[in-house]
């Protein structure tokens, strides 16, 4: 379980990202629920590149370490929800 916690965390926290990136972007949102996964894929790879680039952060004891993944998998959130969203509002213009 401990190493199921931090993914868990992860996905939780860009889905979370993904909606307000959908909220504060009205024009690239995908939807509740598009928002939602986009987001949760957003914060899976956020979380994990920060644990790659600064593994002094992702490595130090207490909670830290807990507050920065969630922060690096939130803004993932919302990189990749408002991302995705953009591609397909351009997608929708030429078609």
């Amino acid at each position: 379980m401990e190493t199921l916690l931090p993914i868990i965390l992860q996905l939780v926290a860009g889905a979370v990202g993904g909606n307000v990136g959908g909220a504060a972007m009205k024009n690239a949102s995908l939807g509740g629920l598009g928002n939602t996964i986009a987001g949760a894929l957003g914060g899976l790879g956020g979380g994990n590149l920060l644990g790659a680039i600064i593994p002094a952060l992702a490595s130090a004891a207490g909670g830290g370490s807990t507050v920065g993944n969630l922060a690096a998998s939130g803004i993932g959130g919302i990189v990749v929800q408002v991302i995705a969203g953009l591609i397909k509002s351009q997608m929708n213009k030429s078609a």
